[in-house]
């Protein structure tokens, strides 16, 4: 009885009552402790979301999951599609035409030179807009009308994963945009895999007539050609497109000619083309230019299409 007794009033040579208090004081101390560091955890967490940037260099901050979207760049309207959001984007530019349901949100013109009245009057809760420097003056008058606006540079397949990550961060649906990305990658994988071995041809890219344009290695359309198995003539270029001359074309001697159907026409019909020997050869093949003329979730479509074009027996 007697170790009894002294077993209830000594624990540890410490007094029972004694250690109640201890550890209902140590419970103090602990959650006290837990959340000093949870709200360290969300300061720091907070630090970091203000801390990271657009392309204009304004900070992203991570709120509720937006309702009402603007996105007046054609990859990020996609990519919000793909994500599910469709039916939040409440503005487009002309542009947009992919998926067909897209095409039922009302236009917003071009996304250059951005309309900011016919923005606002939207009332949208945020605004994605494309990083050239003609938007930046319309993204400063919307962040000072305090509307959430991301203005991004959508150029490399890099760029794509970059944007899908951060439009799945501002969804709260980070799993959903990892599952495009992955998706999008292996086809590409799959595509370069499937053309490494073949003889890769030059190619050059036609975009524009007149002056003449072609894709230069900071797009990702030269990525898709190197992906498909086939060199860009003019990679020495290094931003994503840059004007050249027809005679220079000639002297670069492509083996082919990636062009639209206009401007495969044009190609065609205008007799000063024939000093490029692919032309004069007929080797001109046609791209689908809605499908590859955007870094979004049909990239990995975009590089089998060309492939196709390139390596008809490799790829089917």
């Amino acid at each position: 009885m007697a170790v009894r007794r002294f077993s209830r009033v000594l624990v540890a040579g410490i007094p029972l009552g004694g250690v109640s208090a201890l550890f209902f004081s140590l419970r103090r101390v602990s959650l006290n402790l837990l959340i000093g560091l949870l709200l360290a955890a969300c300061h720091k967490a907070q630090e970091q979301r203000s801390l990271a940037r657009d392309d204009f260099g304004n900070p992203i901050r991570i709120g509720a999951p937006p309702q009402r979207i603007v996105s007046l760049n054609p990859a990020t309207t996609e990519i919000l599609f793909a994500l599910g959001a469709g039916r939040r984007v409440i503005g487009r530019t002309e542009y947009d035409l992919w998926p067909d349901s897209a095409r039922l949100v009302p236009a917003m013109g071009g996304g250059i030179n951005v309309n900011v009245e016919s923005v606002l009057g939207a009332h949208p809760d945020l605004v994605l807009l494309y990083a050239s420097q003609d938007n930046r003056s319309a993204a400063d008058r919307l962040v000072a009308a305090g509307i959430p606006t991301v203005a991004l540079k959508v150029d490399h397949i890099a760029d794509f994963r970059r944007t899908t990550e951060l439009l799945g961060v501002l969804l709260h649906d980070s799993t959903r945009a990892r599952t495009v990305i992955d998706s999008v990658q292996h086809t590409l994988d799959s595509v370069r895999r499937a053309t490494r071995n073949d003889p890769q041809p030059r190619v050059f890219w036609h975009i524009w007539d007149s002056p003449l344009i072609t894709i230069g290695s900071g797009s990702f359309m030269s990525e898709l050609v190197d992906i498909a198995g086939a060199k860009n003539v003019y990679a020495d270029i290094h931003g994503p497109s840059g004007p050249i001359g027809l005679e220079d074309v000639a002297r670069r001697d492509p083996d082919f000619i990636l062009a639209g159907p206009i401007g495969a026409r044009q190609i065609e019909s205008d007799p000063r083309w024939q000093i490029v020997r692919a032309a004069r050869e007929k080797k001109i093949l046609v791209v689908d230019t809605l499908l590859v003329a955007r870094p979004a979730v049909r990239l990995g479509e975009a590089a089998v299409s060309l492939a196709r074009l390139l390596h008809p027996p490799a790829v089917r």
